[in-house]
């Protein structure tokens, strides 16, 4: 009977809600030779052009993939809250990107063209006629993370059915189920099952997949020691795309609207209950106005309901796993312990839920300061000068999107020049993302850039071809 039940354990994924930790579904886990199979397969109906997608066939499929995820708006929100904690409110929201992220596959084919080069600049190429043309670049790897179980996967899967090319999908252990109702939507809109593989397996079968020379383009979205350590460890050739974390600073002017900014900090610091790559965790304010701004957002934050996301009424789900609770809340209390002020929450709620934070003047050698959260804790530092403001929004290793609260322009435009970032919001929170814009982190954050057309690109190369008149 146990060596059953290991046996179960070992190929099978059970999905848990992550409030009340009940399994929810499960999948099963693809062994080494599964996966073999379908990176295989994958492989040739790349090698044999006969094979490939017309481009025609790959917008009805996508247009008809967008339609059936718009019939099962709810089902989709639902999977989504139920498996990833995201309150209900927000998991529409990320149902109704994801839709829009396939309509935007599909539009964007039309971008996929190459140009003419043109020839005759010298006499050593007078006589002939160059262009492009972009074709798709091969099998494509993509293994994701829990905290967007759906819009990710469309980010990750879409742009490489409307690239052309066969993609084999590796998704989060705790948040498979999305990925799995997304995937057999592509089957039901017509896309053959060897062009798109639902690929969960344990993580030696997923490191000998990435790996693997058949592999033409590695796209990882998750944690920088595991995507750097794979990047490491990839066949010659293989491109890849990395998308990790940070610890995302906001910059606060002295003649900054306080009472607009509020609500943006609380929804970009709280959202998710922090656990997506660009929330808001440092915030940088003058000393003369932060002790105001502190109890002004703790006041909102401590409104927060946190509870079960399939509830109407949560604002803020659990964190994906109980062992991240305990590790927040370790955090948090080494801040308190080194001196910083917890103004709102600083405490557990239950084995899965942790109270909405903020802090204020941890120091700034502790992990809250030093480390990116993904929880829902906020912190607050003093500044006397705005230039030291930006050299410690800049001290840390990794980078992504940052952001400046001001009504003066000067600053505005000296925030942009002076903040290391891929993006710099003004008057709004760090969280802020359309998925047609380039969406990147700097160094340790990551390697190339997403948004569905940059990605789409990424996924194909160019062509020359060179006629002599």
């Amino acid at each position: 009977m146990s060596n059953t039940n290991s046996l179960k354990t070992d190929r099978v994924i059970e999905v848990v809600n992550p409030f009340d930790q009940l399994v929810i579904g499960s999948v099963d886990r693809k062994s080494w030779d599964e996966v073999d199979a379908c990176l295989s397969v994958a492989h040739q109906l790349h090698m044999h052009r006969k094979n490939w997608i017309p481009v025609y066939r790959r917008i009805e499929i996508l247009k008809k993939t967008a339609t059936i995820m718009q019939s099962r708006f709810e089902e989709l929100a639902y999977q989504i809250a139920n498996e990833g904690g995201k309150p209900l409110i927000d998991a529409r929201v990320e149902v109704s990107r994801a839709i829009d992220g396939v309509e935007l596959c599909a539009s964007n084919i039309m971008s996929l063209a190459g140009r003419e080069i043109p020839m005759d600049l010298t006499a050593a190429g007078a006589g002939r006629l160059a262009f492009t043309s972009r074709e798709p670049i091969g099998v494509v790897v993509a293994v994701s993370a829990f905290n967007h179980p759906l819009n990710l996967i469309v980010h990750q899967v879409g742009p490489a059915v409307a690239a052309g090319c066969p993609v084999l999908v590796k998704p989060a252990d705790d948040t498979p189920l999305s990925c799995q109702s997304f995937v057999n939507i592509l089957y039901e809109a017509g896309l053959a099952e060897e062009w798109c593989c639902f690929a969960p397996c344990d993580t030696p079968t997923a490191e000998k997949l990435v790996t693997d020379p058949r592999v033409a383009f590695f796209s990882f979205i998750g944690s920088a020691k595991v995507g750097w350590m794979l990047r490491s460890k990839l066949a010659q050739g293989t491109r890849c795309a990395l998308e990790h974390g940070g610890a995302a600073p906001v910059i606060i002017d002295e003649n900054a609207d306080i009472e607009e900014m509020i609500p943006k900090l609380v929804k970009g610091g709280y959202y998710h209950s922090g656990q997506v790559c660009v929330s808001v965790q440092r915030i940088y304010a003058p000393k003369k106005i932060a002790a105001t701004i502190g109890p002004l957002l703790a006041e909102e934050v401590s409104k927060l309901v946190v509870g079960n996301a399939v509830y109407e009424e949560t604002e803020c789900g659990p964190l994906i796993r109980p062992r991240e609770v305990d590790r927040v809340s370790d955090w948090v209390e080494e801040a308190r312990q080194a001196g910083a002020s917890v103004l709102a929450g600083g405490q557990k709620l239950g084995a899965t839920t942790y109270a909405p934070t903020v802090l204020h003047r941890p120091p700034l050698d502790v992990s809250v300061s030093q480390k990116e959260i993904f929880g829902p804790v906020v912190c607050i530092y003093d500044y006397e000068a705005i230039e030291d403001a930006f050299t410690m929004a800049n001290s840390l290793p990794f980078a992504f999107q940052a952001s400046v609260f001001t009504s003066s322009l000067d600053t505005a435009m000296n925030a942009i020049r002076n903040l290391d970032a891929t993006a710099v919001m003004v008057n709004d929170h760090t969280a802020f993302r359309v998925d047609w814009m380039p969406f990147a982190g700097r160094r340790q954050s990551g390697y190339g850039t997403g948004g569905i057309g940059y990605t789409m690109h990424d996924m194909t190369h160019d062509k020359m071809a060179i006629i002599k008149l």
